[in-house]
């Protein structure tokens, strides 16, 4: 759903099916945001993201989780902004927006 919904809006999408996959795409080629799952298989959300800082990218992050853990599942991980599952479209888009037109900081 969160692909089809950001193709829609215009947005190159890369999917991973797990942590370990989706760190492999962003050191090949950092993306303007990254729009984590924290309950990924094999690597999960808070791994993901202390590998991707020891690796030194400072890739914007939109962590992703259910409800009530979503704002401290973000602090953990130092995230730029957060969706607590269920979102709404709109919700996503706007925050994944931010980060549309700015250069990956790596």
């Amino acid at each position: 759903m969160v692909r089809a919904v950001l193709s829609a809006d215009g947005y190159s999408v890369q999917v991973a099916p797990d942590g370990a996959a989706a760190l492999a795409l962003v050191e090949a080629r950092p993306p303007a945001v990254v729009v984590l799952d924290m309950r990924l298989p094999r690597v999960d959300g808070w791994e993901f993201a202390r590998r991707l800082r020891e690796r030194g990218l400072r890739v914007p992050i939109v962590a992703m989780t259910a409800g009530g853990d979503a704002p401290e599942a973000a602090r953990e991980i130092e995230a730029n902004e957060f969706l607590a599952k269920p979102f709404e479209i709109d919700e996503l888009l706007t925050k994944v927006s931010r980060f549309r037109n700015q250069p990956p900081n790596n």
